[in-house]
């Protein structure tokens, strides 16, 4: 059973994936094992077996998500990417980055941070609920494009509204128009098929602790050649004027960090051997689907409308749902102490969204117990609004 694959609680009914995974046993077996490792003779893992091991995941990821070891590094979430890019991003002031108005708080932070300082604008384009289609939501997107805009910075897939956007098409016309693109991918390794060679993005972040159920605090920020060399290191360290500079100031600038436990990082090619072993792709497919079938009723217990089509082109293996509240922690609350369910509500946009998040330890009795609490959440409480 794939469940007893998973460390998590018994007891609790685990509907946040999306937040922050769920590491498989095997492999946070194999992460304290290469802490021990990393203990027990640290001068000889720092300097010599760990860069070994470093190299070998670095391959690994590179292979799985189709691009060169050489173009990506590890950092342990996708935020720390977006600083590096949005620190060093070339911004004249007037500047304009393109992005949606449903994108992750703290990369909106981040933006916002960089061009006020550069005299730049985060233009968060306005996408009406519901959309209608693929083609409809990258004409509204595209809509905001102006002869300012020098960046589109997107999901892949959303965090609190849990939608997969049409990246493949923005990045397709961008490149026709010559602007950049960088894709905020949190959600995406693991849960979807990730090809960058062929999706030709310039800046790419994903988190392996998700949907690849690494140990946490492990991501990666993909980088294409061009842009390597402007993108200077948040912290300067070792790999500035390095006494061994490798081929790669990149490598050098951001890979070399100093004293830091990245066992984390080394995790990625158990979990790629894992879900291979098991065929992911497969079990990804049949929770994309439970996903799918229980959104009409967490929309009908809501008296909420789906925001995009029931389909695989916006719905993977995360389901948001408007919640009509007025204290979404406390909700959050609520459910995990009344009902021991894990499951978030977050705001977004004035707005509020319950979302369930599904991996293999789901089964169907974990959405029932969810959809049966707020039916008698709804009339023992005014947590929730008619």
């Amino acid at each position: 059973m794939l469940q007893e694959q998973f460390l998590l609680r018994p007891g609790i009914t685990y509907l946040n994936f999306g937040a922050y995974g769920a590491c498989l046993k095997p492999v946070f077996q194999q992460y304290q094992q290469l802490q021990l490792e990393l203990e027990q003779e640290p001068t000889h893992f720092m300097n010599v077996t760990g860069p070994q091991y470093l190299e070998q995941s670095k391959k690994a990821l590179a292979d799985y998500i189709n691009v060169h070891e050489d173009d990506l590094v590890y950092i342990s979430n996708p935020t720390f990417a977006v600083n590096i890019v949005a620190k060093n991003f070339p911004f004249q002031r007037g500047d304009e980055v393109l992005t949606t108005g449903i994108e992750y708080g703290a990369c909106d932070r981040t933006w916002e941070y960089y061009c006020k300082k550069a005299g730049a604008v985060y233009k968060r384009q306005n996408i009406p609920f519901p959309i209608e289609s693929k083609e409809d939501f990258v004409q509204k997107f595209l809509a905001g494009l102006t002869e300012n805009t020098r960046l589109i910075f997107i999901s892949h897939i959303t965090s609190s509204t849990g939608l997969r956007l049409p990246v493949e098409e923005i990045c397709t016309i961008a490149k026709e128009k010559n602007i950049p693109v960088f894709i905020d991918g949190a959600h995406a390794p693991g849960h979807i098929p990730i090809d960058l060679s062929s999706l030709n993005v310039d800046f790419y972040t994903g988190a392996c602790h998700k949907g690849m159920m690494t140990q946490k605090a492990c991501s990666f920020l993909y980088v294409k050649k061009e842009w390597q060399n402007s993108l200077e290191p948040l912290a300067v360290s070792w790999g500035y004027n390095a006494v061994k500079p490798s081929h790669s100031q990149f490598l050098d600038y951001h890979q070399i960090q100093g004293t830091r436990d990245y066992t984390a990082f080394l995790t990625v090619p158990g979990a790629i051997r894992f879900m291979k072993e098991n065929n992911w792709q497969e079990i990804s497919s049949h929770y994309q689907q439970m996903t799918q079938q229980n959104a009409p009723e967490l929309c009908r217990l809501l008296n909420a409308k789906p925001i995009a089509p029931l389909s695989n082109d916006f719905i993977v293996q995360l389901y948001s749902a408007e919640i009509k509240t007025k204290e979404p922690e406390q909700l959050h609350n609520h459910f995990y102490e009344k009902y021991k369910i894990q499951v978030p509500v977050m705001r977004q946009n004035g707005k509020a969204y319950l979302r369930y998040s599904l991996n293999a330890f789901n089964t169907q009795d974990d959405l029932d117990k969810l959809f049966d609490s707020i039916r008698e959440i709804k009339t023992t409480t005014n947590l929730i609004e008619a």
